[in-house]
């Protein structure tokens, strides 16, 4: 990690403020929530429920990524 104000490697930065990021913040844990209870009804061993799960897993941690202003 970075020290805030600063850019990564790859000369990106990406910072939200706070009020930004909350919303953003929530609404990806609820639709990540919501894509892998989709997947569980689709059946979690099959492809489609195993895929649906993985794709709501990786939204509901994107803002692990992303800084806010304070």
């Amino acid at each position: 990690m970075t020290d805030a104000g600063t850019t990564d490697e790859t000369g990106v930065r990406l910072e939200l403020s706070a009020w930004t990021y909350r919303h953003l913040d929530r609404a990806s844990k609820l639709l990540g929530v919501g894509l892998v209870a989709l997947g569980l009804e689709m059946g979690g061993d099959t492809l489609t429920g195993v895929a649906l799960g993985a794709v709501g897993a990786a939204l509901a941690l994107t803002t692990v990524f992303v800084r806010r202003q304070e």
